[in-house]
This record gives structure tokens, C-alpha cells and sequence, in this order.
């Protein structure tokens, strides 16, 4: 069969995966040109009382409610299945379908407490979602190749073993780009996953699928990747919450991968949510599963407790030297500057001598190769590269040697720019996600803001600032010039109209391996945010 072929029977596919009875009936179906489908689960009259209600309540309260029998993990599946249905439907954000399992899952759960009067671990009977490329028996993990189609996973990840004794319920698989190495979620076999909050946007990459379900309300848990910024970028893009951890800290063991082998920057996993708490929840629960007796790669370090500061020292990185941010994320890093410092937190301006650099290392990383990973997984279906993947068509492959002199490179500014930490006395630093608050499909084009920070393996905690793009005061740059040609045209490409309303993100790093630290302080930032 042809790449199209086999493409489009993999979406009929999944289409016909989704029960009769949870395809959106015609009549309450959003029109294309509802742009912002957020509230369809309150306004659509299509969902019970009962069912918003579970899928409106975090995950904390969930698990407390399903422990004490108040809620059957059964029921709360349903609603999240039924809400994940309708996502797939409005925003395109799913890639593999598993309700039938979970609901026998959920119920096997809800029998095991009744008769044994525990609970089975401490995710029992939540249902959480999964990235696509996370592997589950029996399921496709084709991270957006057709030449993945039809090869069902025959072992677990870590991870999905560790959520599984745990007591989750997985329920869905999200849609990625081709590789997982696009900054927006869209490749040959599914296609596009647009925003929720409005669909001329992009929700963004490589965790684009897991964004949206989240952001629409089908999912309260999800579970993302992270090499280049693939789960800050989307959850930037969707004003949710996340955190990039440092490598080792969350089991990422026998995932599926666009460039399988890769090492020079580590991908990582960690979790996606509405609000900071379930992440902090997610974080604790995984640690607390000891996942370096499983995953020869995680470190042994137990979760810590760390003590709140009430003044913390932040530097503030207004622009990259290369990218200046658009006006809504330029304004509101200003006025969170100016709540932090009304507050009594130290504020200094960060220098970005090594930006340039840290960004040029990881590009020339992802394409040492010279495409051949990306390559021959296209060409047993002669499946083309995309547009977005221009780099790794056009790569040439770098030997050994040259490898090795990168890997130098990188080594030695990572010490300068922790010899700048160091100097400077910081607890953290404050800094756009990504330039934007919302770009539209197909224009997303720098990942500087979060890209190298995976170079340096500092932990990241992106974070809806609860300020909004306004299209009658974000309508034009300040005076100053294009930073580079990049700068110019995603200045060319700004349109206040097109993203107004659109919620801005932030991004407070942290020190490497200091998780806990830097979700503290996310929590002493939002707090003071939120007065």
C-alpha cells in the first residue's frame, strides 16, 4: 500500500474506535468557524451533571473521592473517555483509543476495593492520558510514520509499567509530529491537532495531542516528552501547566523515538495538567515508586521536602538576544516583573551571552545523523519528509570526531553558564516559554526559549501568568529593531486580532535536579501573581 493509503486507513480507524454513542450528534456539532470550543463540554447539554463534574475536578480531589467509593473509578472513566471522545472530534488530538480496556480496567480496580478495601496504589482508578510515543502491549506507538502503522507494541514502557502498578487507567494515546521534532503536532498519518481555545492556532509540539485534551477538559493527567521544548511549547501555546525535569529524575526507559539512539540531549517525560497541584502530585507519586529499580538511567534520589522561600532572587531574561517576545508576552513579563518586585523578591536582568551558542549545539545535535533516523523510517512506505523537517532532509552527517568536539563544546558552556549562575546568586530565572501567546497553524518558528535549557538539563516550570493577549494594547512592538532575521519574521507574522484572548505563559528555571526547588518557587511566584 502506498504511505496515503496506509495513513488514511489508520484514521478511519481510530474514527470508527469512538462508540456510536459518544459521536457528537449533528445538531450540537461546533460549526468550523467556532474557533474556541473550550466550553463545549458545559454548553453543549450533551454531558450529565455527574460527568462535569468529575472531569471539572482535579486530580487530587478525584483520587480522594474514588478511594473513599464516592465516585467508582468505572464512572469517572466514562466521563473522561466520553469528554476525550469529543476532544478527538473538535480538535483532531488523538492518535490511539483505548476506552473499551480502561473501562474493564477501571472496573477491575473498583472490584478490588470493594472486596479488599485498599486501593491498588496511589493513581488507583484516575484516568490519565499518555503521549503517543510511550509504548502500551497491543498499541501502535508510530510517532507519525506511516511505516509505524500496524506494529502494536510488544512490551511497555517503564513507565506505563510503573502507572499500571500504581493503579491509573490509561485511556488514550495523543497525537505528535513526524519524529516528535516539530514544534507543532501535525505529520502523515493523523495530520493537524489544533488548539482548543481556538483552532486556527496550533497547540503546539511535540506533546501537541496531550495540550489540547487537557485544555479542552477531557483530561486531567497527561503525560508528555520533552527534547526541545515538546512539553513547555504546548503547554505555553494552551495556557496549561507543566514542568521539564532534569534527566533522571522520571523514568523515560524504552520509549519510542524519532532519533532512537540520540543521547547528546536527553529527551525526558513528565506530566501535563490544569493546575500546578496535580503537577506537584504526579511529580511526588512518580519518585515515590523508586523508578531507578526499573530504569537503569533514573538516579536514586527520593523526593525532598523543600521549605518555601518568601524572597527568592530571580533573573529576568527580557529577550534571548535573538528572538525578542511578541507584546503580549513582553507585557505581561513586565508586570509579573513588577508584582514579584512590589512583593519583596530580588529582580536582576539575566545576561544572554550564551543563548547563541547553547541553541546553534542543540541544532547541530538533532542533525548529526545527517537525517538518517528520520530517513529510514520514512522510506519503507516512501513517505516524504514534511515541510517542517527541511533540516533533516537537507543534513549532512557529522562523524564521530566531530561528534565528540560537540559534545566538548556543549560540556564547556554549560560550566560557564553554571559559573554564571553561581556568580550571580540566583534562585531562578524568569523568562518567556516561547515568543508567543498564540501563533496560527504552521507558523510556529523558534524553540530558543526552551531549547536551551535542555541543553543545560535545567528543570523548567511553565506557567499560565493569568495575563491574556489583548489586541487593543498588544498591537505593535516597541521602537526597537529586528534582533535577527528570525526576529523579523515572526514580527512580520504578528496579528494581534488573530490571538487576542489567548492566555501567556511564563517559564521559572531552576538548578539541575532541583525539581522540588523550582515547583516551589513556580508555587511563591503564582501565589504572589494571584496576590
Amino acid at each position: 500500500m502506498t504511505w496515503e493509503t496506509i495513513a488514511a486507513q489508520k484514521r478511519q480507524a481510530l474514527k470508527a474506535s469512538i462508540p456510536a454513542e459518544w459521536v457528537i450528534p449533528s445538531d450540537i456539532l461546533p460549526p468550523d468557524s467556532q474557533l474556541n470550543v473550550t466550553n463545549f463540554l458545559k454548553e453543549s447539554g450533551w454531558f450529565t451533571k455527574r460527568e462535569l463534574e468529575i472531569t471539572s475536578t482535579p486530580a487530587p480531589q478525584l483520587l480522594v473521592n474514588i478511594a473513599t467509593s464516592s465516585w467508582t473509578s468505572e464512572e469517572v472513566t466514562r466521563a473522561f473517555c466520553k469528554a476525550a471522545a469529543a476532544a478527538h472530534q473538535l480538535t483532531n488530538c488523538l492518535s490511539e483509543i483505548l476506552f473499551d480496556k480502561a473501562i474493564a480496567r477501571a472496573r477491575e480496580l473498583d472490584k478490588y476495593l470493594e472486596t479488599t478495601g485498599r486501593t491498588k496504589g496511589p493513581f488507583h482508578g484516575l484516568p490519565i492520558s499518555i503521549k503517543d510515543n510511550f509504548n502500551i502491549i497491543g498499541h501502535d506507538s508510530t510517532v507519525g510514520f506511516t511505516s509505524l502503522v500496524n506494529d502494536p507494541a510488544t512490551y511497555n514502557s517503564t513507565l506505563i509499567d510503573l502507572l499500571l502498578d500504581a493503579g491509573a487507567v490509561l485511556y488514550v494515546k495523543t497525537n505528535v509530529p513526524t519524529a516528535m521534532m516539530i514544534a507543532e503536532s501535525v505529520n502523515n498519518v493523523f495530520g493537524r491537532t489544533v488548539n482548543p481555545r481556538n483552532r486556527n492556532l496550533t497547540s503546539g509540539g511535540s506533546s501537541g495531542g496531550e495540550s489540547a485534551l487537557i485544555a479542552f477538559g477531557a483530561s486531567r493527567l497527561g503525560v508528555g516528552t520533552d527534547i526541545g521544548g515538546s512539553l513547555r511549547i504546548p503547554a505555553a501555546c494552551t495556557g496549561i501547566y507543566t514542568i521539564r525535569p532534569s534527566a533522571g529524575r522520571f523514568p523515560n526507559f524504552q520509549t519510542r523515538s524519532g532519533l532512537a539512539g540520540q543521547e547528546a540531549v536527553n529527551s525526558v517525560n513528565g506530566p501535563m495538567a490544569s493546575t500546578l497541584p496535580e503537577i506537584i502530585l504526579w511529580a511526588k507519586t512518580i519518585v515515590s515508586q523508586q523508578p531507578w529499580i526499573r530504569d537503569p538511567k533514573c538516579l536514586p534520589i527520593p523526593w525532598r521536602t523543600v521549605t518555601p522561600k518568601r524572597r527568592l532572587k530571580i533573573a529576568v531574561l527580557w529577550h534571548d538576544g535573538t528572538v525578542a517576545p511578541t507584546p503580549p508576552v513582553s507585557r505581561a513579563l513586565k508586570e509579573t516583573v513588577a508584582k514579584l518586585r512590589g512583593a519583596g523578591h530580588e529582580i536582576v536582568d539575566w545576561e544572554t551571552t550564551w543563548h547563541d551558542r547553547l541553541l546553534s549545539i542543540l541544532s547541530r545535535m538533532f542533525v548529526a545523523d545527517g537525517g538518517k533516523s528520520v530517513a529510514n523510517l520514512l522510506e519503507p512506505t516512501g513517505e516524504p519528509f514534511r515541510p517542517e523537517m527541511k533540516a533533516y532532509a537537507d543534513a549532512e552527517e557529522m562523524g564521530v570526531h566531530a561528534m565528540w568536539q560537540l559534545q566538548l563544546e556543549r560540556n564547556g558552556v554549560c560550566k560557564s553558564y553554571l559559573d554564571q549562575w553561581n556568580e550571580s546568586g540566583i534562585d531562578a530565572i524568569l523568562c518567556p516559554t516561547t515568543p508567543y501567546s498564540g501563533v496560527e497553524n504552521g507558523k510556529f518558528a523558534y524553540v530558543g526559549y526552551t531549547g536551551v535549557f535542555n541543553v543545560l538539563d535545567y528543570p523548567a516550570v511553565s506557567f499560565p501568568c493569568g495575563m491574556y493577549a489583548d489586541k487593543t494594547i498588544d498591537g505593535a512592538y516597541d521602537g526597537n529593531e529586528p534582533l535577527s532575521e528570525i526576529d523579523s519574521q515572526i514580527r512580520n507574522d504578528f496579528n494581534a486580532d488573530n490571538i487576542h484572548g489567548m492566555p501567556v505563559s511564563l517559564q521559572l528555571v531552576g538548578r539541575r535536579l532541583e525539581e522540588e526547588s523550582a515547583l516551589m518557587m513556580a508555587e511563591v511566584v503564582l501565589q504572589t501573581l494571584q496576590g
